[in-house]
């Protein structure tokens, strides 16, 4: 007899969904996680009084009744609404893209005003079958916008200029014709009063966790433990790189703690110029409507991922799709193991996704 019947490895959300869900069941688990902390990439620490999102911004969002009745068991959750700006050179544009933007880069009032300026850009630039991001961003909202606020950001994100990423990278950018500013076109928004790190501490709440394991370091003494295994961790690293590694975006943050009440009057500005190097400021108190005397920014730094740093951002083009699809395989073949998240999967998840697919792995796993 195994000690455990589930070792689950990484403390993140699909790790503690799936440990709640098992202990429910009457299963016993054991998380274990690489970092000195649970909750993965939407930790939250305290810094002056203020929950700090340590590895960036994290907006909880979804139109799924389901997830959103889940996660407000473990935690009550406030009515932020994630209405980001753009800063181009000193000149502040709303986000996502809208009739406030049109109005502040063309003067245009109307609807319509603003869809002829479009369609008369997109006529000028010649695009009629978008090829790469910088054609498809043109023909969604004209050259103005594309020029200003897309060209240098999304350059930055990727490290790579808009004529080399796919179109398909941005054809779920929101573009309004209305003064609607709300970021997400969701039901159910928030943040958790108290941070995210609370609500992950109530899902584990009676289950064993490990910090400052690596679990490939020992990984056949970890095994010995229980009858499964839930690996949350990198898929190719699992398989230790055998087929190649697997790209991705890495974000670096550069935190700091200002003798302010009110930094910027936003929880996120993004810099979409190309000479600014940061992408984006996070005023961290502003997601909790805070009223303390100091406030914490970080300043967020997009780069190449190396061995060593942090994943953050699959690179989905054909290559890493193509390689991902080999590791799959891989990764269905391998017994007794359940892949999930970000990393697992090779997936770019927004939070409520990863529950929703936790809740159903879960249910299938322990029907």
């Amino acid at each position: 007899m195994k000690q455990y019947d589930y070792l689950i490895v990484g403390a993140g959300l699909f790790g503690a969904v799936f440990a709640h869900e098992a202990k429910k069941a009457g299963k016993k688990c054991l998380v274990i996680d690489k970092r000195d902390h649970i909750a993965g990439n939407i930790y939250t620490e305290n810094v002056e009084g203020i929950n700090v999102h340590r590895y960036g911004a994290h907006i909880f969002h979804t139109n799924n009744k389901a997830v959103w009745q889940y996660v407000n068991q473990f935690a009550e959750f406030n009515r932020y609404t994630n209405s980001p700006v753009a800063n181009y050179h000193g000149q502040i544009y709303n986000l996502p893209f809208n009739m406030n933007t049109f109005n502040k880069m063309w003067g245009v009032v109307t609807p319509a005003e603003a869809k002829a300026k479009i369609e008369e850009q997109k006529a000028a630039a010649g695009i009629t079958d978008p090829q790469n991001l910088e054609e498809q961003a043109i023909s969604l909202v004209g050259t103005d916008i594309y020029e200003k606020l897309i060209k240098g950001y999304t350059g930055k994100q990727w490290g790579r200029p808009c004529t080399e990423l796919p179109a398909f990278i941005i054809k779920r950018l929101p573009v309004r014709f209305t003064y609607d500013d709300n970021y997400f076109n969701a039901l159910y928004q928030g943040i958790p009063n108290g941070g995210y790190t609370a609500m992950v501490e109530k899902m584990l709440a009676d289950t064993e966790v490990r910090l400052n394991v690596d679990y490939l370091a020992d990984k056949a003494a970890l095994d010995a433990l229980a009858e499964k295994v839930v690996y949350t961790g990198p898929v190719d690293a699992y398989f230790g790189y055998r087929l190649g590694a697997l790209q991705y975006r890495s974000v670096r943050f550069e935190t700091e703690v200002l003798d302010t009440d009110n930094y910027q009057g936003n929880a996120v500005v993004n810099y979409t110029d190309a000479e600014t190097p940061y992408t984006r400021i996070i005023e961290h108190k502003h997601f909790e409507f805070g009223t303390q005397p100091k406030t914490v920014i970080s300043r967020e730094y997009s780069a190449e991922w190396k061995k060593g740093d942090e994943p953050y951002y699959p690179v989905n083009d054909e290559k890493n799709g193509a390689l991902h699809a080999q590791y799959k395989a891989l990764a269905d073949a391998e017994q007794g193991v359940i892949f999930g998240g970000r990393l697992g999967e090779y997936k770019y998840y927004d939070m409520d996704k990863v529950i929703e697919v936790a809740l159903d792995v879960a249910a299938k796993e322990l029907a």
